[in-house]
This record gives C-alpha cells, structure tokens and sequence, in this order.
C-alpha cells in the first residue's frame, strides 16, 4: 500500500517551515483507496515568494486547521504505506518535523518518484513535477496546490509501476528506499542535515570527532559517506552516532578551516599522515640577458615560490593562461623548447623577449606585476566572499603576506576600518597549505572583491 502525498510549505529556514497544505492519496497498486486534503494553519507567516507560486496566503489558513488538529487523520491513512512523493526527502523530512513539534516520532518508507523516473523513464529534458507529466501526456491541474501535484504524482506512479518491468520497486530495492540500504540511524542523521557550503564533523557515542569534511553540499555529501561501500566507509558508517556542522558561506573558508581542524584533531578516519595538499610550484631567475625567467618545479619548502598548484596538469593550465593573458614569453616560462623564437612570437602574442627583440626592463615589468598578483609576498589586503547569510559577508585578512584568519560582517564600514576587521577576525595558523588553498582560489575567483590596504597610514 501506499501514500501518494504532496506538502506545501510556508518556505523560510530549513528545519523552520511550517505545513500550509497537504493531500494524501493511498493508493493500493491500482487505485486510490481513501485520501484525505486540507489547508494547514501553520502558525507562521508564509514566505512573500511562497504566496505568489502557490496562491495560498496567510489570510485563506487563518480559520484552517493547525497541524495537531490534522496529525492523527495523517497517521491513519499513512499506516503501514510506503510514502511516495516528488523529492520524497522533503516530504518526509517535513512531516517528520511537524510531528517532532508534538513530540510524535514519525517514520515511514519513502519512495521517490524524480529518482524512479530517472532510473524508469531516462533521457526527459526534466523531471520536475511539472515539465515531466506533461512530457508525459499527463494532465495536471492547480499546479503547486497540494491536490493538484498529488494526483499528478498517482497517474505518473501508476506508469513507473508499469515500466518497472523488473519490479524494482516492489522488490524495495531502489536508492530512494535508504533504510534498506543504510543503517535507519544513518537515515534519521541525514534527514536533519542542510544542504549548505561547509564543514561537517562525524562524531562517535563519545562525542569525539572521526572525521573532518568539507562541502558545498553537506546533506549530499555525508550521503555519499553513508552510502559508500568501501571498506573504511563501511567502518566509519558503523562508529558514526551523530554530524555537527558548520556553515562558512562559501567554499575558501570552509577548505580553510578543514585544513586547520584536520591537523589540530587528527581524527582517525582523516589521512593519519596528511601531505602537503600541493605538489608542484612556480619559482623565478634571472638569466644570463637579465630576463625573468617562470619555471614550473617540483615543490620544495627550501626554495620560495611564487604560488603553488595540486599538481603538474594544474600548473600548465595556469601557466598557458597567464602567457597569453600578460604577453609573455613561451620559452621565457618553459612552456617552450628549442632554438629561434616561440611560437607565441609567431602569432604576435609574443613581444620578442626570446630573440631580443623586447628589452628585458619592459618585459619584466610585465612579469613583476604578475608575480605581484599570484604571491601573497607582502601583501596587505582582505578578500570579501559570500556570507552565511544573505546581509552577511565573509572577510579574509591577509597583513604583510601572512594569512591572519577569517571573519563575517555585516555592514559596509567596517570592511574599511582595519582596526574593526582585525578586532572580528578569528585567527588562523598560516601554513604552506593555508597559503595555497587562498593562492588557489584566488586564480579561479577572479571576480571576488579584494581590498587593498597599506599598514601605514
């Protein structure tokens, strides 16, 4: 048997929403046996943009009834069903949280039918509710009303039920049924995670960590960790007894912070002998001309580098941008072997430092302001990234070089006042991998806004 459901929500902060409409259709494999509709009074104000997808407003639920006075209707017709919904996970999660209000523990089966009709019907252009059915040929009425999506989601689980020609579905085994393949503990952690950028902490029945993580999309990602089949995922699943989370808004604080935390509390399901996380590094020379020379080496903590990259493919990419972006020279950065000019000269992309047709004062001007923009050496400035919230934004200060840690804000003054931006930051260990991590995203955010600054005025 099953219950065929479909929830509105007043929409807002995960775990915060509140039920402003639900149907549910039970429905035995061939027809509907009972159902059962109803506006929700959700005891809170709907969402502005909630309103105008659903129609429903705040003044239609004020004599509708308030989620206790539907919940034992709910219980009944949902006895002994699987639940079956469009993004079942949602559903569930929000009944299931309704009913943690009550202090009711409720817990059904799930199917989902966006992961059936992936695996059942492949090849849509969508799998929305509402381009799928009419992909489909299946009509649908009062699109986004609970009734409306409801019936929609019984005609388009009565057509799986036929194209599941193996019986996958009867036979439970499906991804969407996760208590038949992770431990239902697994299920109930999951169901209480957000899919925001971050980092997770997986804890044992002690409270200590095992694991340190980071994501920007911490429900998917211990997903990923719960359902691993490998060996040491296996163990971690079984020691796991709860996840922690902290959001960073955005994904530079939230690899640096994982850097930090890894290596202060070594948790054992981390890499026990964590490496470097770069591998190769851009040095510079002066040749025997007097022309600044870029090559691509082997990391080396004795030598300084200019910036560092993961590893040697990385390094190419990044150097083939940079020649062309600041007219350098191929053979000049190495990218270039042989004798005569390269071929960067050849499409006029080259100014002739390779054959001594550029004087090596203009050409390394050009290399100096590169290497002034790839190394942190001596520079003074804070990178303002997104914050956790929307009126929120994230600074991170760099003083003479030296990465001083991270910080969140909320007006615009006080990204200008040093003093008040040293006063939020919390401070950080600047390390080689801290370095590279801020380096890295650097040269792949190009449009971050970064505030230069001098410590002397």
């Amino acid at each position: 048997m099953y219950a065929i459901l479909d929830i509105e929500t007043t929409g807002g902060k995960y775990n915060e929403e509140g039920i402003t409409e639900i149907a549910i259709y039970k429905f035995d494999g061939n027809k509907v046996v009972d159902q059962f509709i109803s506006l929700v009074n959700p005891e809170q104000p709907i969402q502005p943009f909630v309103i105008g997808l659903t129609g429903i407003n705040n003044e239609m639920l004020r004599n509708a009834p308030k989620f206790y006075e539907v919940a034992k209707r709910i219980v009944e017709i949902t006895t002994d069903c699987i639940v079956v919904a469009h993004n079942s996970k949602f559903d569930h999660r929000i009944l299931r949280l309704e009913f943690r209000r009550l202090g009711f523990d409720f817990e059904r089966k799930t199917l989902c039918t966006v992961e059936l009709s992936k695996k059942l019907i492949p090849g849509q252009a969508s799998y929305s509710l509402g381009k799928l059915v009419r992909a489909l040929g299946i009509p649908l009425s009062d699109r986004h009303r609970a009734s409306g999506d409801a019936q929609a989601t019984v005609k388009l689980f009565k057509m799986l039920l036929v194209k599941d020609t193996e019986k996958n579905i009867l036979k439970a085994t499906v991804r969407n049924e996760p208590s038949k393949q992770i431990d239902t503990k697994l299920v109930q952690i999951l169901d209480d995670l957000p899919s925001i950028t971050g980092v997770y902490y997986l804890h044992n029945e002690q409270g200590e960590i095992i694991y340190i993580g980071k994501s920007k999309n911490i429900r998917k990602r211990i997903n990923q960790h719960f359902t691993n089949e490998h060996h040491k995922a296996k163990e971690m699943q079984k020691e796991v007894a709860s996840v922690s989370f902290e959001s960073t808004g955005n994904e530079l604080i939230a690899l640096l912070k994982e850097n930090e935390e890894i290596k202060s509390n070594k948790p054992k399901y981390n890499k026990a002998l964590r490496k470097s996380i770069f591998n190769y590094a851009l040095y510079q020379f002066v040749d025997e001309e007097g022309y600044i020379n870029l090559k691509i080496g082997k990391a080396d903590a004795r030598k300084r580098n200019i910036t560092t990259f993961t590893n040697l493919q990385q390094a190419k990419n990044v150097m083939h941008n940079i020649v062309e972006s600041h007219q350098l020279c191929q053979r000049l950065t190495g990218l270039h072997t042989g004798t005569g000019n390269c071929f960067s000269y050849t499409i006029k992309s080259c100014n002739g430092a390779c054959i001594g047709s550029e004087a090596p004062i203009e050409y390394n001007q050009r290399v100096q302001e590169l290497i002034d923009k790839l190394s942190l050496k001596d520079q003074n400035m804070i990178v303002i990234d997104r914050g956790r919230e929307i009126d929120e934004k994230s600074a991170l200060l760099v003083e003479e070089g030296i990465f001083k840690g991270i910080g969140y804000i909320n007006l615009n003054h006080q990204i200008n006042n040093i003093d008040i931006v040293r006063s939020i930051i919390t401070p950080m260990k600047h390390d080689r991998d801290a370095q590279h991590i801020i380096q890295s995203y650097l040269r792949k955010n190009k449009k971050l806004k970064i505030i230069q600054f001098s410590l002397h005025e």
